[in-house]
């Protein structure tokens, strides 16, 4: 599939791996492919990111982010849900992060990395992948483009679509920005 990779892609892909590195995570997660793309310029998914406000208002995606982490990666729906049966998130992670340290429920960064010496990617970040794939083949598009990654993003349920959908970046309005009233009316691959 990765032949299929536009340089662009693959740059974000490349980038992906330099923030798990910043990060010290021994795996690249959805969030690494995120920042990956907000660093980007000079493509199609670098003007949908800048004219949806998102590169302004980075530190802001950054935290939400950061505070998903905290949460043990659950989405603010998965926190609402929890709520909704009187188990109080926020006060979970205060007495774990009081038991254990800060940042306790952040998972674990350890991984098979100490043996192969390469960050392996995880299932979501496979599965981002995977989709962008689907999204451009939904697209009618033959090659995979860093504006397929970005809508994938914004498509697979979890931590970093709810983030940027708390940031106006929704499917809709990403491909809004990527095509404008050509892309409305299309459905979501995959």
């Amino acid at each position: 599939m990765f032949e299929r990779f536009t340089k662009g892609a693959r740059a974000t892909v490349t980038g992906a791996v330099v923030h798990a590195e910043r990060a010290d995570s021994d795996s690249v997660t959805e969030e690494h492919l995120l920042l990956s793309l907000l660093d980007r310029t000079g493509s199609r998914a670098a003007f949908a990111v800048a004219s949806l406000g998102l590169i302004d208002r980075r530190s802001s995606l950054e935290s939400a982010l950061a505070e998903a982490r905290r949460r043990g990666g659950l989405t603010k729906a998965d926190t609402e849900a929890l709520a909704g049966i009187g188990i109080d998130v926020t006060e979970i992670v205060s007495r774990v992060e009081g038991a254990h340290g800060e940042g306790a429920l952040e998972g674990d960064r350890r991984s098979r990395r100490w043996w192969s010496g390469q960050r392996t990617f995880t299932g979501g970040a496979k599965s981002i992948l995977e989709k962008s794939l689907r999204v451009a083949l939904g697209r009618g598009d033959k090659f995979i483009g860093e504006e397929h990654v970005l809508l994938a993003l914004t498509a697979r349920p979890g931590v970093v679509a709810d983030v940027l959908a708390e940031h106006g970046a929704t499917y809709a309005t990403v491909e809004r920005a990527l095509y404008g009233a050509e892309g409305e009316g299309r459905a979501k691959a995959g």
